[in-house]
């Protein structure tokens, strides 16, 4: 192992603009995986905090007694489904509608709008099927005239959730191809540069593990400096998009970590398939 270690470090410094091209490459092609997994961890923390305002409100009919409400809410508050259960007074509402529709602040009068219970729910639990099911059982009761839930709302933003998670991972799956692809493409050529040394090297008897292993640790090498490059772009592409334009979140030590280790995961990958299939042709 000490042997391959050697021999991959000397590869580097044989042909060191191969190198850095390799590792350049290979940067690159991470950066754009970096940046699309940036786009989709913004707009994965932007679904979220959208999510977190889906809401089912039941409204109360007039003269119901306090007491049948407050079991209700305890009943609501035990559904599996439920995180927070609110009571909302016929002046709580009037205040909250004069404050966001402040325009129409004149139009809305004491006693025109019905106190109501407002339900969130937990964050597995807020799918179309999960908050129809809970809205169903919140008009069971019979003092509740109507519940509302903005069910187009809830569906479209479901669907958007559910067709991000799907191009994420074809796409992510598509930049990993092709960083594969191209740490191939860099370690072909130095299998070909190195055509006739391993050709005297099996001569001599090495065996074909010991003639892939500089190989497979300059490909692991090349892909964390490449995966470590990346980080680095996508960390100065986030800088300036929150400096100019938007709020960007980055990725925490976490997946940072998760991101270089899996450049050298398709190094690693990438000299494998380009070694196994080149060998056999020398």
């Amino acid at each position: 192992m000490r042997l391959a270690i050697r021999e991959a470090f000397i590869a580097f410094r044989r042909a060191p603009l191969l190198s850095v091209l390799g590792i350049v490459t290979i940067a690159f092609s991470l950066f754009a995986f970096g940046l699309f997994g940036l786009v989709a961890l913004n707009l994965r923390d932007a679904l979220r905090r959208t999510e977190e305002r889906v809401e089912i409100a039941g409204f109360i009919a007039d003269g119901t007694a306090p007491e049948a409400v407050a079991a209700a809410m305890g009943d609501i508050a035990a559904f599996p489904e439920v995180a927070h259960v609110d009571f909302i007074s016929q002046d709580s509402a009037l205040a909250r509608a004069k404050s966001e529709l402040g325009e129409f602040g004149d139009v809305f009068e004491p006693g025109v709008l019905p106190a109501s219970i407002e339900v969130r729910l937990k964050p597995n639990a807020r799918d179309p099927q999960s908050v129809k099911r809970v809205a169903d059982r919140i008009g069971t009761y019979t003092f509740i005239d109507d519940v509302r839930y903005a069910e187009d709302w809830v569906v479209k933003l479901y669907q958007i959730r559910t067709v991000a998670t799907v191009v994420g991972l074809v796409l992510g799956l598509a930049f990993a191809a092709v960083a594969v692809i191209i740490i191939g493409a860099t370690i072909r050529m130095a299998v070909l540069a190195r055509g006739r040394e391993i050709a005297i090297m099996r001569l001599v008897g090495a065996t074909d593990t010991f003639v892939r292993a500089p190989f497979l640790i300059e490909g692991f090498v090349k892909g964390i400096f490449g995966g470590a490059l990346a980080l680095l772009l996508t960390w100065l592409a986030a800088a300036l998009i929150s400096r100019y334009f938007v709020q960007a979140s980055f990725f925490g030590p976490g997946l940072a970590t998760l991101g270089v280790l899996s450049g050298a995961l398709l190094g690693l990958v990438g000299s494998a398939l380009s070694v196994g299939r080149h060998l056999r042709r020398i």
